[in-house]
């Protein structure tokens, strides 16, 4: 499918320049817009200078409904709440494909949703979304035309659970993350500001990050165990882009060697999945860094008890715009890396 005509609704934040650098130079896009409230009529370029090769473009002040219309896919790179608030008219325009950025159409078990984020707005439309995991969703994702594209510490927390999914293992794994500046967005906050950030790490979110709920949906199905739990620890690092995670699952006595047989399975799981890479020693965020590539590493302890898994991730790309886009190609059957195999640059 070529000549596609996509517009980015919040295009001035980073999510949505990722989405903007990636799309300008995606193969298939014929024509690219993008919106914004706050930066309408300024040059994208001004808001984001390194598109300045790629694009003259200005922001747009159309409303999401005026410049979904006609068009092949929208994406919406919104804070959240936003896209609740908005879907139900841009529905009505007709758009061939929404892709939502934000958490408000993650998660389907309002009940789950209620628990981090409170009452949904709009729970009509919550079932109309296919949650767009991509490396695990693969072909899933063909047809199409309502994708929840997942948060970034769920991206990397559920690549890191999945391969564990068929062990028929009571675990409850730990997850610790560690996240850059970038993932706060582009508005100033006391916890972003470079004098706080750097030289500094610090826990937030305690017992209760929300993209726990995606990670317990999905594992929860994956298991078939309405019970099963895994905990996602969060903390801020000193470094603007990427999520470092590291998973934890100590197997029951009588499981005996099960880690050493989980290990083999992350290599089974992702065979064929074109952005997942399986190393043979715990990754380096900066390899990570600018690419749609997820790097994941698991090792098993001499006496099978316990699983240690890395996973690297950019949380811009990887965890934002470039799996949306890698969820918009799976769904148009176009091949899944089109527009997404750049490398990343080193050192960064």
């Amino acid at each position: 499918m070529s000549g596609l005509r996509v517009a980015v609704v919040g295009g001035a934040g980073y999510a949505g320049g990722e989405l903007l650098r990636l799309l300008l130079q995606h193969p298939n896009v014929a024509e690219c817009v993008a919106t914004s409230r706050s930066q309408a009529g300024k040059p994208v370029a001004e808001v984001h200078p390194t598109l300045a090769p790629l694009t003259d473009a200005r922001f747009s002040g159309a409303t999401p409904a005026e410049v979904a219309r006609g068009r092949d896919v929208v994406f919406l790179a919104l804070e959240h709440g936003e896209s609740s608030r908005m879907a139900e008219e841009i529905f009505e325009a007709g758009p061939g494909m929404i892709v939502d950025l934000a958490a408000d159409f993650r998660v389907p078990s309002l009940r789950l949703y209620e628990r981090f984020y409170g009452a949904h707005p709009s729970p009509d439309l919550v079932g109309r979304f296919a949650y767009g995991l991509a490396d695990v969703a693969g072909d899933s994702l063909r047809g199409a035309t309502s994708i929840a594209a997942p948060g970034c510490f769920a991206t990397a927390a559920q690549l890191a659970l999945y391969p564990l999914a068929g062990l028929p293992l009571p675990i409850a794994p730990t997850l610790f993350a560690i996240t850059g500046s970038s993932g706060a967005g582009a508005q100033p906050k006391p916890t972003t500001h470079h004098p706080a950030r750097a030289h500094n790490v610090f826990a937030y979110s305690v017992l209760g990050h929300r993209h726990e709920a995606e990670v317990l949906q999905a594992w929860r199905a994956w298991t078939g165990r309405p019970d099963a739990d895994a905990r996602l620890i969060v903390h801020a690092g000193p470094f603007v882009r990427g999520i470092y995670l590291t998973l934890h699952a100590r197997m029951p006595a009588a499981v005996g060697s099960s880690a050493a047989s989980a290990v083999e399975r992350y290599r089974s799981s992702y065979t064929g999945r074109r952005f997942v890479r399986l190393l043979d020693r715990p990754p380096e965020l900066t390899h990570a860094v600018g690419t749609n590539y997820a790097l994941i590493h698991a090792a098993a302890s001499d006496d099978g008890r316990e699983l240690q898994v890395s996973v690297a991730i950019d949380n811009l790309i990887k965890g934002a715009g470039g799996q949306a886009i890698q969820a918009m190609n799976l769904a148009l059957g176009l091949p899944e890396e089109t527009g997404l195999t750049a490398v990343g640059v080193f050192p960064c």
